[in-house]
């Protein structure tokens, strides 16, 4: 393993590199903004094409199921047949899938496009940052450099919903997905020209039952999670991940036999490695699952359009654009793990705003809450970013990058899924003590836009009566989803700042 301090110095990078640096940022953030684009055309898309719900579902997920499954597979090819190849096999399939799934006459063809579009994000988004560590051997640099691919990352996901909005207020559905090609394009042309190639020296030939065993682990317990998150506790959900977790302890004792693993354990061996990836799952696990209530209070709660609401939404992406240079300057002056645990505390602090909004609160506050989450969860990735990669040799890179990302993908799932939980029981709890009489006692329980679909084909009265009843039962469930996040954050502020200290010195 390469030490941190053997990783530190190195050439500092020129104008191309930087250059460079932009043009990577055009596959992540498409990549990135392709989670979260169909967030408004789904019901256009179920219109034209009678998809049913199962199908909406499907066109949804597949994206995130098959990026999620083949990272570490991607990864670790990128390592054996050069990075910048892969970057541009990925921009290809990424453009070919979707022209497909714009042109889609079926929802069977949209969702098969989807999933082609799944792998052509997991052989762009690894492939981005191995060669980030490939250009920038300077550690300041580096640093510099993964703050902007966070800072893009995050900025995608944001911006999905707002492009969304917007191209379908004047195109049609697939407009969508067609705003990626021109972008697939420039890649296709400045990439040889501007991005090196490296290809690992070390990492021998490709394991395709690994790939294999990879794919079966992680589709699984995806996929459980995401079913927990939608239904609850089910049989089905919980063999689901029990069988990913089979396979994936079949992954790792493959990986501890292979001659040439995909992924080299002894990278676990590290504690910056290791206390990174469990750092970056619960960032992630905070931020999606706060976005999913910060959504549907600023619509349903507050009354806003959905493109309205994308762009408020959008407002706390300031702090985020001024948190990732802010990490990477303080973590040249101090010891980094004082910093990480400082964005943690700043996130406790966004969560803690949160747990004192009311469904008549300014919208201000609940935005000041917002931006201070986002700030320091983005302080602490920009830094576990560069822990991850940097305390790798440069030949694992890819691998490593895959990783993290895979880690991302499950603290994603895991967000929506545990944090939804605890907020849909507090969410009950309190809609059944505050539930006006008249009304059966099961009015509302499936969540606040069941209840007001409800609402509608009620009598006045009683419709307005369930709604506000449904909306303060629905912001006290995110008051409560929000303390145990800030209790979540602050915990983990104070176990980073303690165990990664001695190990991770700017």
């Amino acid at each position: 393993m390469t030490t941190q301090e053997e990783l530190a110095t190195g050439p500092r990078a020129g104008r191309k590199e930087w250059i460079a640096l932009a043009v990577l940022a055009l596959p992540l953030l498409l990549v990135s903004m392709d989670v979260s684009v169909l967030y408004f055309a789904v019901p256009f898309i179920s219109q034209d094409l009678g998809a049913t719900a199962t199908e909406q579902l499907w066109i949804f997920d597949i994206y995130g199921f098959v990026l999620a499954g083949l990272l570490i597979t991607m990864g670790s090819l990128g390592d054996r047949i050069g990075r910048r190849r892969l970057l541009i096999i990925g921009a290809v399939a990424f453009g070919a899938a979707s022209f497909a799934a714009a042109y889609a006459q079926t929802p069977e063809q949209l969702i098969a496009a989807r999933a082609l579009l799944g792998i052509g994000g997991a052989t762009l988004m690894p492939s981005t940052l191995a060669l980030i560590r490939n250009m920038f051997h300077d550690q300041a640099q580096r640093q510099q450099a993964i703050a902007v691919w966070s800072a893009v990352l995050l900025s995608g996901v944001s911006l999905g919903p707002v492009f969304s909005g917007l191209l379908l207020e004047h195109f049609w559905w697939g407009s969508v997905f067609l705003i990626n090609i021109p972008a697939m394009v420039l890649l296709l042309v400045v990439a040889p020209i501007l991005l090196p190639e490296f290809k690992s020296a070390v990492a021998g030939r490709f394991d395709l039952l690994g790939s294999v065993l990879s794919l079966a682990s992680v589709l699984p317990v995806i996929y459980g999670i995401k079913e927990i998150a939608a239904d609850g506790l089910s049989l089905a959900a919980a063999g689901s991940i029990l069988l990913g977790l089979l396979i994936g302890a079949a992954f790792i004792r493959r990986q501890q036999t292979a001659a040439d693993p995909m992924v080299e354990l002894a990278m676990f061996r590290s504690r910056v490695f290791s206390g990174a990836l469990a750092a970056n799952t619960v960032a992630m696990v905070a931020m999606v699952g706060n976005a999913v209530f910060l959504t549907q209070y600023l619509q349903l709660v507050l009354g806003m359009s959905p493109f309205r609401a994308a762009m408020w939404s959008l407002l706390p992406s300031v702090a985020v654009g001024a948190a990732a240079p802010l990490g990477t300057a303080l973590a040249q002056r101090l010891d980094r793990a004082l910093v990480m645990g400082l964005g943690f505390f700043v996130g406790a602090s966004g969560f803690a705003v949160i747990s004192q909004v009311g469904s008549d609160s300014r919208l201000a506050v609940v935005l000041v809450g917002a931006g201070l989450l986002s700030g320091g969860l983005v302080m602490v990735m920009t830094l576990v970013t560069e822990a991850v990669v940097g305390s790798v040799n440069p030949e694992r890179a890819g691998s490593a990058s895959a990783l993290m990302e895979t880690t991302s993908e499950f603290g994603g799932a895991l967000g929506i899924a545990v944090l939804g939980s605890i907020g849909t029981a507090s969410y009950r709890s309190d809609l059944a003590t505050i539930l006006p009489s008249g009304l059966p006692v099961d009015a509302g329980r499936e969540g606040l836009p069941a209840a007001l679909t409800a609402a509608a084909s009620l009598p006045p009265e009683l419709a307005a009566a369930l709604a506000t009843a449904a909306r303060a039962s629905f912001t006290h469930s995110m008051n409560v989803v929000a303390l145990v996040g800030a209790v979540l954050l602050a915990i983990t502020a104070l176990a980073v700042s303690l165990g990664l200290r001695s190990k991770t010195r700017g």
